[in-house]
């Protein structure tokens, strides 16, 4: 089950981030609309797949949408991985509690010991 949790968080992960580098930012518009850009005035990409607003409203959706689910797989990895506590789980600080120092006193040669 951690497996395939664990896939499937860093596959919404990977197509969280693809989804956001696809997008292009709110000045994106101001700047082709001063460049003269958006094919003639109003249009501005009304012939597109989704509208002249719609691939907009789309992607936000859709990252809104991945982000909840990478939210909800975290949240369950960690839920699962705090209750996977069993005689195989290692602590970080576990070696450091198990390895003692041992002090070793100093040996004593008795100046006294016949030759």
């Amino acid at each position: 089950m951690n497996m395939i949790l664990l896939v499937a968080h860093i596959a919404i992960a990977v197509m969280l981030v693809g989804l956001i580098l696809i997008q292009h930012g709110k000045g994106a518009d101001a700047g082709a609309a001063a460049l003269g850009g958006g094919g003639g005035g109003a249009g501005g990409g009304s012939g597109s797949v989704f509208g002249s607003q719609g691939s907009a409203s789309f992607l936000s959706r859709s990252s809104a949408i991945l982000a909840a689910l990478f939210f909800c797989t975290s949240l369950t990895l960690a839920y699962y991985s705090g209750n996977n506590r069993g005689e195989s789980a290692v602590s970080v600080t576990e070696p450091a509690a198990a390895a003692v120092i041992e002090e070793v006193a100093p040996e004593v040669i008795p100046s006294d010991l016949p030759e």
